[in-house]
Protein backbone atom coordinates (compact mmCIF):
# COMPACT_ATOMS: atom_id res chain seq x y z
CA UNK A 1 0.00 0.00 0.00
CA UNK A 2 2.82 2.48 0.71
CA UNK A 3 4.63 1.35 -2.02
CA UNK A 4 1.46 2.33 -4.33
CA UNK A 5 1.10 5.48 -2.62
CA UNK A 6 4.62 6.71 -3.16
CA UNK A 7 4.86 5.58 -6.61
CA UNK A 8 1.81 8.06 -7.29
CA UNK A 9 2.93 10.35 -5.65
CA UNK A 10 6.31 10.25 -7.63
CA UNK A 11 4.39 11.14 -10.66
CA UNK A 12 2.27 14.05 -9.10
CA UNK A 13 3.61 17.58 -10.33
CA UNK A 14 1.68 19.47 -8.12
CA UNK A 15 3.32 17.77 -4.77
CA UNK A 16 6.89 18.05 -6.36
CA UNK A 17 6.14 21.67 -6.97
CA UNK A 18 5.08 22.08 -2.80
CA UNK A 19 7.57 19.15 -1.69
CA UNK A 20 10.76 20.06 -3.12
CA UNK A 21 10.79 23.40 -1.57
CA UNK A 22 11.05 22.30 1.86
CA UNK A 23 14.80 22.05 3.05
CA UNK A 24 13.93 19.16 4.89
CA UNK A 25 13.00 17.53 2.06
CA UNK A 26 15.84 18.62 0.42
CA UNK A 27 18.50 17.72 3.18
CA UNK A 28 16.50 14.00 3.31
CA UNK A 29 16.92 14.25 -0.92
CA UNK A 30 21.30 14.17 -0.12
CA UNK A 31 21.14 10.71 1.35
CA UNK A 32 20.44 9.52 -2.33
CA UNK A 33 21.70 12.78 -4.74
CA UNK A 34 25.04 13.20 -4.61
CA UNK A 35 24.13 16.78 -5.28
CA UNK A 36 22.87 19.35 -8.09
CA UNK A 37 25.90 20.26 -9.96
CA UNK A 38 27.84 18.15 -11.68
CA UNK A 39 31.04 18.96 -9.87
CA UNK A 40 29.47 17.85 -6.31
CA UNK A 41 28.74 14.71 -8.13
CA UNK A 42 32.30 13.83 -9.13
CA UNK A 43 33.73 14.85 -5.75
CA UNK A 44 31.35 11.95 -4.80
CA UNK A 45 32.95 9.18 -7.30
CA UNK A 46 36.64 10.50 -6.38
CA UNK A 47 35.99 9.26 -3.04
CA UNK A 48 33.58 6.02 -4.15
CA UNK A 49 36.94 5.48 -6.23
CA UNK A 50 39.38 5.71 -3.43
CA UNK A 51 37.89 3.06 -1.86
CA UNK A 52 37.93 0.72 -4.90
CA UNK A 53 34.39 1.14 -6.13
CA UNK A 54 32.81 2.29 -9.67
CA UNK A 55 30.38 4.57 -10.70
CA UNK A 56 28.12 5.41 -13.06
CA UNK A 57 26.92 8.83 -13.07
CA UNK A 58 23.02 9.97 -13.63
CA UNK A 59 21.82 13.66 -14.66
CA UNK A 60 18.14 13.26 -13.05
CA UNK A 61 15.79 14.17 -15.37
CA UNK A 62 12.91 12.37 -17.12
CA UNK A 63 9.99 13.28 -19.71
CA UNK A 64 11.00 16.44 -21.47
CA UNK A 65 8.74 17.67 -23.40
CA UNK A 66 10.38 19.75 -25.80
CA UNK A 67 13.36 19.42 -28.38
CA UNK A 68 15.08 21.95 -26.25
CA UNK A 69 14.79 20.14 -23.22
CA UNK A 70 16.03 16.93 -24.95
CA UNK A 71 18.99 18.56 -26.51
CA UNK A 72 20.57 20.47 -23.38
CA UNK A 73 19.89 17.43 -21.35
CA UNK A 74 21.76 15.24 -24.02
CA UNK A 75 24.50 18.59 -24.09
CA UNK A 76 25.15 17.68 -20.48
CA UNK A 77 25.90 14.23 -21.09
CA UNK A 78 29.06 15.31 -23.45
CA UNK A 79 29.50 17.26 -20.47
CA UNK A 80 29.61 14.54 -18.02
CA UNK A 81 31.62 12.72 -20.15
CA UNK A 82 34.39 15.02 -21.34
CA UNK A 83 34.87 15.81 -17.62
CA UNK A 84 35.08 11.97 -16.48
CA UNK A 85 37.84 11.83 -19.25
CA UNK A 86 39.56 14.94 -17.77
CA UNK A 87 39.14 14.15 -13.91
CA UNK A 88 40.25 10.67 -15.14
CA UNK A 89 37.77 9.25 -12.11
CA UNK A 90 36.51 5.85 -12.95
CA UNK A 91 33.11 6.11 -14.03
CA UNK A 92 30.68 5.46 -16.53
CA UNK A 93 26.92 7.22 -17.62
CA UNK A 94 23.59 5.88 -17.39
CA UNK A 95 20.64 7.80 -19.01
CA UNK A 96 17.23 7.89 -19.19
CA UNK A 97 15.60 8.04 -23.07
CA UNK A 98 12.43 9.80 -22.33
CA UNK A 99 15.05 12.20 -20.94
CA UNK A 100 16.38 11.92 -24.32
CA UNK A 101 13.36 13.08 -26.37
CA UNK A 102 11.69 10.14 -26.98
CA UNK A 103 8.37 11.13 -25.82
CA UNK A 104 8.92 13.62 -28.37
CA UNK A 105 9.55 11.70 -31.39
CA UNK A 106 12.44 8.55 -31.88
CA UNK A 107 14.19 10.16 -34.45
CA UNK A 108 15.44 13.64 -31.91
CA UNK A 109 15.98 10.34 -29.26
CA UNK A 110 18.15 8.40 -32.06
CA UNK A 111 20.21 11.64 -32.92
CA UNK A 112 21.00 12.77 -29.14
CA UNK A 113 22.05 8.93 -28.73
CA UNK A 114 24.48 8.94 -31.25
CA UNK A 115 25.81 11.98 -30.25
CA UNK A 116 26.58 10.97 -26.75
CA UNK A 117 27.64 7.47 -27.67
CA UNK A 118 29.96 9.05 -30.35
CA UNK A 119 31.46 10.68 -27.42
CA UNK A 120 31.61 7.95 -25.28
CA UNK A 121 33.60 5.80 -27.58
CA UNK A 122 35.82 8.92 -28.05
CA UNK A 123 36.73 8.46 -24.29
CA UNK A 124 36.32 4.43 -23.90
CA UNK A 125 33.66 5.01 -22.09
CA UNK A 126 29.69 3.02 -21.90
CA UNK A 127 26.50 4.08 -21.94
CA UNK A 128 23.70 2.47 -20.02
CA UNK A 129 20.17 2.96 -20.51
CA UNK A 130 17.60 2.93 -17.95
CA UNK A 131 14.47 0.56 -18.59
CA UNK A 132 11.52 2.89 -17.41
CA UNK A 133 8.14 2.38 -17.21
CA UNK A 134 6.63 -0.89 -19.29
CA UNK A 135 5.12 1.77 -21.41
CA UNK A 136 8.86 2.32 -22.73
CA UNK A 137 9.89 -1.13 -22.79
CA UNK A 138 9.64 -2.08 -26.38
CA UNK A 139 10.67 1.44 -27.40
CA UNK A 140 13.58 0.91 -25.90
CA UNK A 141 14.91 -2.01 -26.54
CA UNK A 142 14.02 -1.44 -30.05
CA UNK A 143 16.21 1.54 -30.05
CA UNK A 144 19.09 -0.16 -28.46
CA UNK A 145 19.06 -3.07 -30.78
CA UNK A 146 18.93 -0.29 -33.63
CA UNK A 147 22.12 1.51 -32.15
CA UNK A 148 23.92 -1.87 -31.88
CA UNK A 149 23.01 -2.64 -35.67
CA UNK A 150 24.82 1.15 -36.56
CA UNK A 151 28.08 -0.21 -34.74
CA UNK A 152 27.30 1.02 -31.23
CA UNK A 153 29.06 -1.59 -29.16
CA UNK A 154 29.50 1.05 -26.17
CA UNK A 155 25.83 0.65 -25.14
CA UNK A 156 23.68 -1.90 -22.83
CA UNK A 157 20.00 -2.07 -21.54
CA UNK A 158 18.23 -2.62 -18.33
CA UNK A 159 16.33 -5.48 -17.59
CA UNK A 160 13.91 -5.24 -14.69
CA UNK A 161 13.15 -8.87 -13.25
CA UNK A 162 9.69 -7.89 -11.69
CA UNK A 163 8.23 -8.04 -15.38
CA UNK A 164 7.02 -10.87 -16.78
CA UNK A 165 8.10 -10.50 -20.04
CA UNK A 166 11.66 -10.07 -19.15
CA UNK A 167 12.79 -13.90 -19.40
CA UNK A 168 11.82 -13.00 -23.45
CA UNK A 169 13.66 -9.52 -23.36
CA UNK A 170 16.87 -11.38 -21.92
CA UNK A 171 16.85 -14.66 -24.75
CA UNK A 172 15.90 -11.40 -27.61
CA UNK A 173 19.23 -9.62 -25.97
CA UNK A 174 21.82 -12.68 -25.53
CA UNK A 175 22.61 -12.49 -29.51
CA UNK A 176 23.99 -9.01 -29.10
CA UNK A 177 26.73 -10.18 -26.01
CA UNK A 178 24.95 -7.66 -23.82
CA UNK A 179 26.48 -6.19 -21.67
CA UNK A 180 23.11 -5.93 -19.62
CA UNK A 181 21.97 -4.37 -15.70
CA UNK A 182 19.40 -7.08 -14.33
CA UNK A 183 17.85 -4.93 -11.71
CA UNK A 184 14.20 -5.56 -9.60
CA UNK A 185 12.44 -2.44 -10.91
CA UNK A 186 11.13 0.61 -9.43
CA UNK A 187 7.47 1.70 -11.05
CA UNK A 188 4.05 0.76 -10.56
CA UNK A 189 3.02 -1.82 -12.83
CA UNK A 190 -0.39 -3.89 -12.90
CA UNK A 191 -0.18 -7.62 -12.05
CA UNK A 192 -0.41 -8.78 -15.45
CA UNK A 193 2.20 -6.85 -16.44
CA UNK A 194 4.26 -7.59 -13.06
CA UNK A 195 5.23 -10.20 -10.34
CA UNK A 196 3.14 -8.64 -7.13
CA UNK A 197 5.07 -10.30 -4.80
CA UNK A 198 8.11 -9.71 -3.27
CA UNK A 199 8.81 -13.73 -3.28
CA UNK A 200 7.84 -14.31 -6.97
CA UNK A 201 10.27 -11.61 -8.32
CA UNK A 202 13.04 -12.72 -6.49
CA UNK A 203 13.14 -15.96 -7.98
CA UNK A 204 12.95 -14.38 -11.35
CA UNK A 205 15.55 -11.97 -10.60
CA UNK A 206 17.60 -15.70 -9.34
CA UNK A 207 15.86 -17.09 -13.12
CA UNK A 208 16.96 -14.58 -15.20
CA UNK A 209 20.45 -14.25 -13.52
CA UNK A 210 21.23 -17.46 -14.50
CA UNK A 211 19.91 -17.08 -17.91
CA UNK A 212 22.91 -14.43 -18.48
CA UNK A 213 25.81 -16.55 -16.52
CA UNK A 214 25.12 -18.83 -19.14
CA UNK A 215 25.41 -16.62 -21.82
CA UNK A 216 28.55 -15.58 -20.78
CA UNK A 217 30.33 -17.48 -23.63
CA UNK A 218 28.40 -15.34 -26.31
CA UNK A 219 29.77 -12.31 -24.42
CA UNK A 220 27.36 -11.29 -22.24
CA UNK A 221 28.54 -9.55 -18.67
CA UNK A 222 25.83 -9.54 -16.79
CA UNK A 223 25.49 -6.30 -13.90
CA UNK A 224 23.99 -7.73 -10.66
CA UNK A 225 22.02 -4.73 -9.29
CA UNK A 226 20.56 -4.94 -6.02
CA UNK A 227 21.15 -4.63 -2.13
CA UNK A 228 19.30 -8.10 -1.81
CA UNK A 229 21.81 -10.34 0.50
CA UNK A 230 20.03 -13.19 -0.22
CA UNK A 231 20.60 -12.98 -4.12
CA UNK A 232 24.13 -11.52 -3.34
CA UNK A 233 24.86 -14.52 -1.38
CA UNK A 234 22.81 -16.67 -4.62
CA UNK A 235 25.39 -14.96 -7.01
CA UNK A 236 28.51 -15.26 -5.11
CA UNK A 237 27.92 -18.98 -4.43
CA UNK A 238 27.32 -19.56 -8.32
CA UNK A 239 30.15 -17.76 -9.43
CA UNK A 240 32.65 -19.65 -7.46
CA UNK A 241 31.00 -23.03 -8.37
CA UNK A 242 31.04 -22.28 -11.79
CA UNK A 243 34.34 -20.96 -11.52
CA UNK A 244 33.80 -17.67 -13.10
CA UNK A 245 36.67 -15.29 -13.21
CA UNK A 246 35.58 -11.71 -10.90
CA UNK A 247 36.38 -9.26 -14.08
CA UNK A 248 33.44 -10.90 -15.87
CA UNK A 249 30.40 -9.41 -13.97
CA UNK A 250 29.93 -7.02 -11.39
CA UNK A 251 27.42 -5.75 -8.83
CA UNK A 252 26.04 -2.23 -8.61
CA UNK A 253 23.62 -0.40 -5.84
CA UNK A 254 22.78 2.87 -5.57
CA UNK A 255 24.64 5.96 -4.22
CA UNK A 256 23.42 6.45 -0.09
CA UNK A 257 21.97 2.52 0.09
CA UNK A 258 23.91 -0.28 2.07
CA UNK A 259 27.00 1.46 1.87
CA UNK A 260 28.64 -0.57 4.37
CA UNK A 261 27.81 -3.95 1.55
CA UNK A 262 29.24 -2.14 -1.31
CA UNK A 263 32.37 -1.14 1.08
CA UNK A 264 32.58 -5.19 1.89
CA UNK A 265 31.95 -6.79 -1.96
CA UNK A 266 35.20 -4.42 -2.93
CA UNK A 267 37.08 -5.40 -0.37
CA UNK A 268 36.84 -9.04 -1.10
CA UNK A 269 37.83 -8.36 -4.46
CA UNK A 270 34.40 -7.67 -6.28
CA UNK A 271 33.66 -4.95 -9.20
CA UNK A 272 31.03 -3.04 -7.59
CA UNK A 273 29.71 -0.13 -9.62
CA UNK A 274 27.52 2.71 -7.60
CA UNK A 275 24.92 4.83 -9.27
CA UNK A 276 25.37 8.40 -8.94
CA UNK A 277 23.15 10.51 -9.42
CA UNK A 278 23.02 14.85 -9.63
CA UNK A 279 20.85 16.91 -10.20
CA UNK A 280 18.01 19.66 -9.50
CA UNK A 281 15.15 17.31 -10.90
CA UNK A 282 15.55 15.48 -8.39
CA UNK A 283 11.81 14.02 -6.92
CA UNK A 284 10.72 11.27 -9.40
CA UNK A 285 13.95 10.01 -8.48
CA UNK A 286 13.99 10.47 -4.90
CA UNK A 287 10.18 9.21 -4.42
CA UNK A 288 11.04 5.79 -6.23
CA UNK A 289 13.82 5.40 -3.59
CA UNK A 290 11.51 5.88 -0.96
CA UNK A 291 8.82 3.57 -2.28
CA UNK A 292 11.26 0.12 -2.48
CA UNK A 293 12.43 0.05 1.53
CA UNK A 294 10.40 1.45 4.18
CA UNK A 295 13.33 2.19 6.26
CA UNK A 296 13.87 4.88 3.51
CA UNK A 297 10.84 6.55 5.00
CA UNK A 298 11.42 6.29 8.00
CA UNK A 299 15.29 8.17 7.10
CA UNK A 300 12.83 11.01 5.76
CA UNK A 301 10.91 11.27 8.85
CA UNK A 302 13.68 11.70 11.19
CA UNK A 303 15.00 14.75 9.07
CA UNK A 304 11.24 16.19 9.49
CA UNK A 305 11.27 15.42 12.80
CA UNK A 306 15.01 17.64 13.58
CA UNK A 307 13.60 20.21 11.00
Amino acid sequence: MMRATLLKLSQNHTVQSVFSKYRFAQRAARRFIAGERLEEAIAVVRDLNAKNILATLDHLGENTTNEHEAIAAADEYVRILDTIAQTKVQSEVSLKLTQMGLDISQELCLQNMRRILERAREHNNFVCIDMESSAYTDRTLDLYERLRREGFDNVGPVIQAYLRRSERDIERLIKWGVRVRLCKGAYQEPPTLAFPSKRDVDANYIKLLQMLFQAQEKGVYPAIATHDEKIIRWALQYVREHNIPRDRFEFQMLYGIRRDLQLKLAQEGYRVRVYVSYGTHWYPYFMRRLAERPANVLFVLKNLIRG
